[in-house]
């Protein structure tokens, strides 16, 4: 049995990767810097230049046809890395609620594989590919119910996309140690600020 790798989400600590090909989105999305500063500087930027692009494809695409069947990645060019980041950005404000999405369109062919049954495979060359697999899954995922768990952190200085794995789907942080416990802990101290102040 294999084991599904999603390289850009597993570098991030307390990531715990999507279910099924939800895990190809936030893969996507998990593909930006972290955007600290050097001192603290862990992840870098992976669709920042055509190699690290293709390598992360190169990872993504077998990863994902572990729940698609057999898939071919398409060959990315220098002109892909633009439009492809501005799917990025896209996606992430589909995630948080925050863009109203113009214009987001991929296409997908529906297949009849041995089953027999049917697989939806990505179509076009390119960022258009990734764009067409990546929003094949978020329609999925709508179906099965599991869209909905996919969120931003909200921890404003982390950008990692996590699939929330709590009962109530209440989950607001990537990681409760590394991001819910300091920012809980900075609110506890202004409301104690706060108190202090008035009853002095």
């Amino acid at each position: 049995m294999t084991t599904t790798r999603w390289a850009a989400t597993e570098r991030v600590d307390g990531l715990v990767p999507a279910p099924g090909g939800l895990g190809f989105v936030q893969d996507l999305l998990n593909t930006c810097s972290d955007g600290l500063p050097e001192r603290w500087h862990r992840h870098d930027e992976l669709l920042g230049d055509l190699a690290s692009a293709r390598t992360w494809l190169a990872g993504a695409v077998p990863a994902l046809a572990e729940h698609r069947g057999p898939l071919v990645a398409p060959r990315l060019a220098a002109t892909d890395l633009e439009p492809l980041l501005a799917l990025r950005e896209q996606l992430r404000g589909l995630v948080t609620g925050e863009t109203a999405v113009d214009g987001l369109v991929g296409t997908a062919a529906v297949e009849v594989v041995p089953g027999p049954s049917f697989a939806l495979r990505p179509a076009g060359d390119g960022w258009r590919w990734i764009a067409s697999a990546a929003l094949a899954e978020c329609f999925l995922a709508q179906e099965n119910g599991t869209w909905r768990r996919l969120k931003a952190c909200r921890n404003p200085h982390c950008v990692a996309t996590f699939y929330d794995h709590t009962r109530n789907n209440n989950g607001v942080w990537h990681s409760v140690r590394t991001c819910g416990n300091p920012a809980n802990l900075r609110a506890s101290r202004a409301r104690r600020r706060a108190a202090e102040g008035i009853g002095s």
